[in-house]
């Protein structure tokens, strides 16, 4: 055992998805593809003196209190105290540190759950295989209604397809074979649960088309434009996206919107030719990780 451990886990934009609910959070999902990013969250997990083992309990005040902090402030966030009652260590205190925005598409709430699921499995010697891990962070995400495919994708890293959904053993994965520079704008935040608890019938049409033809054409390119397909015929982009995306095609290029977020991205210099000042990244080429120093 040790009293602390940190784990990295990649951002996440999904490009467009079909959503698979089940009654099981490990078989519910979606189907589509994304981006994993260099930009993502360092999750720290500490143990803390309330914490008895991996079985610590806390009374009903301690329960209510999220004990996790988001660049230094308080946050509640639902999946992480999933993952940490799923792992039998309710009082472990969560440090996340991100350059991303919350709520803007970027995955930040599946990437505190996966990266608490990594560290705190360390801290508290609590035995789980990575599959495991995984399988806990996707349920208490689904659960949570704040996602239904960052984790796996973020668990895998580069440019995960998700061709079949749920946690590892139901969901299956591949990828495109690419590792372009990212460019993005994030303008706002959108509710991802809003969205996921509505009628997603046309969207999930949308992004079953889309995940046919990115399999038939593999390839970056490909996944950009069918992600700006997929917004447009799911009826998503917002105002401020549907204005970059004309703007980044008028300039000869092309970008979509990050899934459930105001945000847009491209891949090269998209953006920048656009006369936009954006964030560049690149595509983490691999998954979530503990952090060694």
């Amino acid at each position: 055992m040790t009293d602390e451990a940190t784990a990295f886990v990649p951002g996440h934009v999904t490009g467009f998805f079909s959503a698979h609910p089940h009654d099981d959070p490990a078989v519910a999902g979606s189907r589509g593809a994304g981006v994993a990013l260099t930009h993502g969250v360092r999750v720290t997990v500490r143990r803390t003196a309330e914490t008895d083992g991996a079985t610590g309990e806390r009374d009903a005040t301690e329960r209510s209190d999220p004990r996790a902090t988001l660049n230094g402030d308080p946050v509640r966030m639902p999946p992480v105290s999933g993952v940490r009652d799923r792992l039998g260590v309710p009082a472990a205190t969560v440090v996340a540190e991100t350059p991303l925005p919350l709520g803007a598409g970027f995955g930040v709430s599946g990437a505190m759950a996966l990266g608490t699921a990594y560290a705190a499995n360390t801290v508290f010697d609590c035995g789980r295989s990575e599959n495991e891990l995984v399988t806990a962070a996707h349920c208490a995400e689904v659960a949570a209604g704040t996602g239904l495919g960052d984790v796996v994708a973020q668990a895998r890293g580069g440019l995960p397809i998700r061709l079949e959904p749920g946690a590892p053993g139901h969901g299956e994965m591949d990828g495109v074979p690419a590792r372009p520079r990212v460019e993005y704008v994030a303008f706002g935040e959108l509710s991802t649960a809003d969205v996921l608890s509505g009628d997603t019938t046309a969207l999930t049409r949308a992004g079953e088309r889309a995940l046919s033809d990115l399999r038939a054409d593999p390839t970056p390119e490909t996944l950009l434009s069918l992600s700006r397909r997929f917004a447009d015929e799911a009826g998503l982009m917002t105002d401020r996206v549907a204005a970059a995306v004309e703007d980044v095609r008028a300039a000869g290029g092309d970008a979509a919107m990050a899934m459930l977020g105001d945000t847009v991205f491209g891949f090269g210099t998209a953006l920048s030719d656009a006369g936009y000042d954006p964030e560049v990244c690149a595509v983490h080429p691999a998954g979530s990780s503990l952090v060694t120093e």
